[in-house]
Parts: C-alpha cells; structure tokens; sequence
C-alpha cells in the first residue's frame, strides 16, 4: 500500500464523501474487504480524484451518467451526495439523468432521478440536523 496515495486518497473522499461515511465504511471493515477498501481509498481517491485535470464538479457529474447506467445504485446515491457536497445544482444533476435516460434508457433514468430525490432528500435531512 501506497502511503502518499492512501493518505491523498482519505483526505479527498472524506472531502467529497464526508468524514462521518468514510470513517464509519472504515470502522466496519474487516480483513476481507480491506484490500477492496485500501484499492478505493489509493486509485479511486487518492489518484484519480486528486488529479488537477478535472473539478471535482465535473467529476462528480461524469460518475452520476456512469453509475447510472450501469445501475450501481447504493454507488449511485453515495455520489448524488458527494456531488452536491462539490457543489452540483439539483439542475445539474437532473440534466444528466436526462442523458442518461436517452442514451441509456427510460428505465435507468427512471431509476436514477427515484435514486437521485431519495439521496437529496437524506443529504438535506442531515445538513437540517
């Protein structure tokens, strides 16, 4: 494991993800699922996420299309939330989903803005308490 990256890698996804998820994701792993956990944390956030190249914004929009239409839903709502944490508009993401939905099909994009209001609902719930 990549110290550099683990440590870039953890300080983005509790930036994009929220320190409360990732540390609770962490604290229930066990030794199984750490090697899943540290490949996340190194390539995912602490390469990919951390590149320049990209905003977050952006980012966060482009995962939104892709974890649609490959129907990841717990993925899926776990970045509707990371996406509006890097400030994506509720229009924003909806104009993705209508992508989706055009070129992925009606029943992703259904899927996606019933997984999608669900996720913006908790992520308003819990910025309330």
């Amino acid at each position: 494991m990549s110290k550099e990256l683990w440590d870039r890698g953890l300080a983005v996804r509790k930036e994009v993800l929220g320190a409360e998820y990732v540390e609770r994701q962490l604290k229930t792993v066990d030794d199984f699922g750490m090697p899943m956990q540290e490949l996340v944390t190194q390539s995912c956030w602490g390469w990919l996420w951390a590149r320049p190249q990209l905003p977050r914004k952006l980012r966060s929009l482009v995962n939104l299309g892709m974890l649609s239409a490959l129907n990841r839903p717990n993925e899926f709502k776990t970045h509707v939330r990371g996406a509006l944490t890097n400030g994506c508009t509720r229009e924003e993401i909806r104009e993705v989903l209508l992508q989706v939905a055009v070129y992925c099909g009606m029943p992703a994009g259904v899927e996606a803005f019933r997984l999608a209001r669900e996720a913006m609902k908790e992520y308003e719930q819990e910025k309330r308490s």
